[in-house]
């Protein structure tokens, strides 16, 4: 019993270093809670297992990690490369810099299966459309998917 009551268990979370035990396990018992801090984005859960020695947080491995703008912000800057938008013209509209743009693009493609689900989710968009941005995107063809979308729309 720690000195403000019992310390909660996490049993729905796992240990994200691959190199402990029990990477990818639940209910093991072996996370502790560490604390909590507040974002933009909300609060931020911290954890430490026990078997690695290992801290990391609720948005650790995730496309959040480490981000300091609005997820709304980020996730409309997605939406708009989808719908066909320079980067350029998305980091105009959303007056941020084309390499931030570039850093949010180059994050959401190392985690596109839980970007998949959310733009699919609120967009609309079916899997086909989401594979050819994440295979353009892999290509740094960015110029041409854009091009082929607005063909598409009727823009071109």
């Amino acid at each position: 019993m720690g000195k403000r009551g019992p310390k909660s268990k996490f049993t729905d979370v796992s240990c994200p270093n691959k190199d402990c035990d029990y990477y990818g396990k639940i209910n093991s018992e072996n996370i502790v809670g560490n604390g909590t801090y507040t974002t933009k984005n909300g609060k931020v859960h911290k954890f430490h297992c026990k078997a690695c020695k290992k801290d990391f947080t609720s948005n650790t491995n995730t496309i959040l990690h480490e981000l300091k703008t609005d997820e709304k912000i980020v996730f409309l800057a997605l939406k708009m490369i989808l719908k066909g938008m320079t980067l350029r013209g998305t980091a105009e509209i959303l007056e941020v810099k084309l390499d931030t743009v570039r850093r949010w693009l180059s994050i959401a493609a190392d985690h596109s299966e839980m970007v998949n689900k959310l733009l699919m989710k609120e967009l609309n968009v079916d899997k086909v459309e989401l594979d050819e941005l994440w295979t353009f995107v892999k290509k740094k063809r960015f110029h041409e998917w854009a091009a082929i979308q607005k063909k598409k729309d009727g823009f071109g």
